[in-house]
């Protein structure tokens, strides 16, 4: 009778110490783990810019556009809306010499274009 007391108290001890060390919070063996970047409560800021279309490259969906001697790439994705008056255009549709101004949201270095409004290019000045 004393040995199945004592073995009824023994499993029981077990049980309770191994249910407290399955239930406290693992160690980290050395190091801590690296903390998460904080996330950014507010959305990335928009901003324009203005110029004229120097490429377009539609497998890479990305335009290059230049304002004097300032050239910016832009990578589009399936939200950029791009629109020339009224109408909707494809990616594919804007050309070399075209006005255009975009805004874009800057995220871990990349331009990404929310949306494209483009324009003909200027006629040249009539000479007299």
């Amino acid at each position: 009778m004393k040995k199945s007391i004592l073995l009824v108290v023994l499993l029981t001890l077990i049980a309770f110490v191994s249910g407290a060390i399955a239930a406290a919070p693992p160690k980290a063996a050395g190091t801590a783990p690296a903390p998460a970047a904080p996330a950014s409560t507010k959305p990335a800021k928009m901003e324009k810019f203005s110029g004229e279309v120097k490429s377009v490259d539609a497998m890479a969906k990305t335009v290059v556009v230049a304002k004097g001697k300032e050239e910016k790439t832009f990578a589009t994705d399936d939200k950029t809306k791009i629109m020339k008056g009224k109408g909707a255009l494809k990616l594919e549709d804007l050309k070399e010499g075209m006005n255009v101004t975009i805004e874009y949201k800057t995220e871990m270095g990349k331009m990404t274009a929310a949306s494209i409004k483009a324009s003909a290019p200027k006629a040249a000045p009539k000479k007299k």
